[in-house]
């Protein structure tokens, strides 16, 4: 039986830099690791998620679904970097459980901070926005917890991670 992969799983709300960081790691990681894929919950949704909609529990569906990938994956040797807001704890605890590898990032600032940036807008909406109107469930027993207020460049932060599980 071959080593199983490792899931890095980067959580936390729109636009506090998921996607940015899970990105740059994952493209280090890919440098040593070849079968190494990416995948971020933006580009999930259209594939694995296109019957459900942004109810409660189509939301806990599509990442439910996310997590079974992920774990797919993993038992396959594959290291999987996934971003994801997956919003619902009872997720992040199933794949605490399931994952063999799994470590969980989870990427956070202030609120100024997420109102200031906004990038997407999504703050000032207020309208069916995870944080806002919608519950998170915010991270409990995360592996590490980045506090991304733009005091630390990206590139650091990665460092720290690579650092941290090893992944150098």
């Amino acid at each position: 039986m071959s080593e199983k992969g490792t899931v890095y799983f980067f959580t936390g709300l729109s636009g506090e830099g998921k996607t940015t960081l899970g990105g740059m790691f994952f493209r280090r990681l890919k440098a040593r690791k070849p079968n190494a894929v990416l995948l971020d919950g933006d580009q999930i949704r259209p594939v694995f998620c296109e019957d459900i909609g942004y109810t409660d529990e189509s939301r806990l569906k599509g990442a439910q679904r996310a997590f079974r990938l992920c774990r797919m994956l993993a038992e396959q040797g594959i290291d999987v970097v996934i971003c994801s807001i997956s919003m619902y704890s009872s997720v992040r605890t199933w794949g605490r459980e399931n994952i063999e590898n799994y470590r969980a990032i989870y990427i956070k600032f202030k609120r100024e901070t997420l109102l200031r940036r906004n990038q997407k807008g999504l703050y000032t909406s207020g309208k069916n926005v995870v944080g806002v109107d919608l519950p998170f469930d915010e991270p409990q027993f995360s592996d590490m917890v980045i506090e991304n207020d733009g005091l630390e460049l990206p590139g650091d932060i990665v460092m720290r991670i690579e650092k941290k599980f090893g992944a150098r």
